[in-house]
């Protein structure tokens, strides 16, 4: 059984004071919703929040991990550092990361590698552009980045896939539900050929209270992977409390 889950990335925001988030979250959500809840801070908040979270029922991640476990590697955090700071969860390959730092879906699965092995589980991103879907190519690219950045020989319990159209994200538009669902399904087609089912596969790209239930209704849809609502604790409260 895929249980939902609704996972906010705060990308670069959030100070100390922001800490308060969570019991704002907390007294907001419904503590009943049918989902599990992660929030991916800033390294700067990571352990303090893993430390805030633990009797709130809200899973924490980081946003990016480096690929190597020690070293010098100025500037980079392994993915044991983001274990030791209570994190289960971390984004790997994220359009951002991609586009604005050309990380390769060979260097997204090294990193993926490398938060196995520190026992955390990698959410891997995967999205076109706008170019890519409209000259038909949405599948192609979709495809060609699954088969690049997921690790060989894991199973639906080791990693988690966010499908995030580049075009969709912060942009305020959205892909429909039925694109979402589409791609969803050609994703799980892939998954299905050689390994379990029951890969959770994340919806992204600009979700908002507004269009939270009719995306996540999908049948391949197992959840929402929430950019700017998430900084809002009530907004990101509406998306888990819209789980059915």
């Amino acid at each position: 059984m895929r249980r939902t889950l609704i996972a906010g990335n705060w990308k670069m925001h959030g100070l100390t004071a922001d800490l308060s988030w969570v019991e704002a979250f907390h007294r907001a959500a419904n503590p009943n919703a049918p989902c599990d809840v992660l929030v991916c801070p800033p390294f700067t908040l990571l352990a303090a929040f893993a430390a805030r979270c633990t009797d709130k029922a809200i899973e924490v991640g980081a946003q990016d991990c480096g690929p190597a476990a020690t070293g010098a590697y100025t500037g980079d955090v392994s993915a044991q550092m983001v274990a030791d700071c209570g994190a289960r969860y971390v984004i790997t390959g994220h359009s951002e990361r991609r586009a604005g730092h050309g990380e390769t879906s060979e260097a997204v699965r090294t990193k993926a590698d490398a938060a196995l092995s520190a026992g955390l589980i990698p959410i891997i991103c995967v999205g076109e552009t706008l170019e890519d879907r409209e000259a038909g190519r949405a599948e192609d690219v979709v495809s060609a980045q699954l088969h690049g950045s997921v690790p060989e020989s894991v199973t639906g319990a080791d990693v988690i896939v966010a499908y995030e159209p580049v075009w969709a994200i912060g942009t305020g538009r959205s892909a429909s539900a039925e694109d979402a669902q589409s791609m969803h399904a050609h994703i799980r087609e892939i998954w299905s050929r050689g390994r379990p089912e029951a890969l959770r596969i994340l919806y992204g790209g600009s979700v908002k209270p507004d269009n939270s239930a009719e995306i996540l209704v999908g049948a391949d849809v197992d959840g929402a992977l929430i950019g700017g609502a998430s900084l809002d604790p009530e907004c990101f409260a509406s998306i888990v409390n819209s789980v059915r």
